[in-house]
């Protein structure tokens, strides 16, 4: 430190002090306000990046809202259509056992008529084959002309022997 002291020069002292100052003076006409407004601008440009992410971040929020009100409605729809659906469906099916219950009546009825119908003509038939053996054994007892009625009875049985109802 004592060799700093004994070096000193208050004429090189004087001299950079003014150069310095000099160059503070210089520095603070032309560069001071430069880079001040420099990172001005810098400070500036990142606010206002800060607002336009601050601004996407609010609007993909929305969007996302919007995206979510979107499928909800997009699915309460989906839904909607679809009990429509099973509605619809239910009510074809409905519709197809009526009809069929319906034709299956009917059918039954036609059947049934047919049964009767069948069996009035199968009396009918019957009735007739039995008159015609009536006819016949009375036709045969007559030509006989038996005596007894122990010979009737015989020649009436042998008749229903050999007769065969179809």
């Amino acid at each position: 430190m004592e060799t700093l002291l004994n070096d000193f020069s208050p004429g090189l002292f004087v001299v950079s002090t003014i150069l310095l100052l000099a160059l503070i003076a210089l520095m603070v006409k032309f560069a001071w306000k430069p880079i001040l407004n420099s990172l001005e601008e810098r400070e500036s440009g990142i606010e206002k990046a800060l607002e336009s992410a601050e601004n996407a971040r609010k609007e993909m929020q929305n969007l996302q809202a919007d995206n979510e009100r979107l499928v909800k409605e997009a699915r309460a729809e989906r839904d909607a259509m679809m009990k429509d659906a099973r509605e619809i469906r239910d009510n074809m099916i409905a519709e197809a056992k009526e009809d069929a219950k319906e034709v299956t009546a009917a059918l039954i009825e036609k059947a049934q008529a047919s049964i009767v119908q069948e069996k009035q003509a199968a009396l009918a038939e019957i009735k007739k084959n039995v008159a015609d053996l009536s006819i016949g054994i009375a036709e045969s007892v007559i030509k006989k002309e038996l005596s007894n009625k122990e010979d009737q009875l015989k020649l009436v049985e042998d008749i229903l022997k050999d007769v065969t109802l179809n």
